[in-house]
């Protein structure tokens, strides 16, 4: 089984380009630093740096709303490749092909300000002191178990 989940922020635009073709498609890349669990005493590099390539409709959801900084999760495969360069050296690849990708933080947290809330949500606020949400009275037939 190949199968790989990340959580890390993206260290700068993704860069989308478009196939060729008669149904051209988009192919996003773009790299997550991920931070390390633990750190060894000798070992400066708290983060790795992780390349994904994303195909389709990911690629288009990258251009549209992935920037610089965000903080996602990222659900793949790994694939490796090869190539041989310009000046004819064979260089190998590692990537991250992504299958589902979703943010990991609000846009709030993120820093952006604009305050957004559904109106359909209950503030924060009306929570109460034991962190959970107090349901009004007489809304029993509205819940779809008892």
């Amino acid at each position: 089984m190949n199968k790989v989940i990340l959580m890390g922020r993206l260290t700068r635009d993704p860069e989308v380009r478009y196939s060729q073709g008669d149904q051209p498609t988009a192919i996003a890349r773009y790299t997550l630093a991920v931070d390390r669990r633990f750190r060894r005493d000798a070992d400066q590099q708290t983060a790795d740096f992780i390349g994904c390539v994303a195909f389709g409709r990911l690629a288009e959801f990258a251009e549209k709303y992935l920037r610089k900084g965000t903080k996602v999760v990222v659900t793949g495969r790994i694939q490796t490749g090869s190539y041989t360069n310009r000046d004819g050296q064979k260089v190998y690849t590692t990537d991250v092909v992504v299958e589902e990708c979703e943010f990991a933080e609000s846009k709030n947290s993120g820093g952006d300000s604009s305050g957004y809330v559904p109106a359909d949500r209950p503030s924060p606020s009306s929570a109460a002191g034991d962190g959970f949400m107090n349901i009004p009275d007489g809304i029993d037939e509205e819940l779809p178990f008892n």
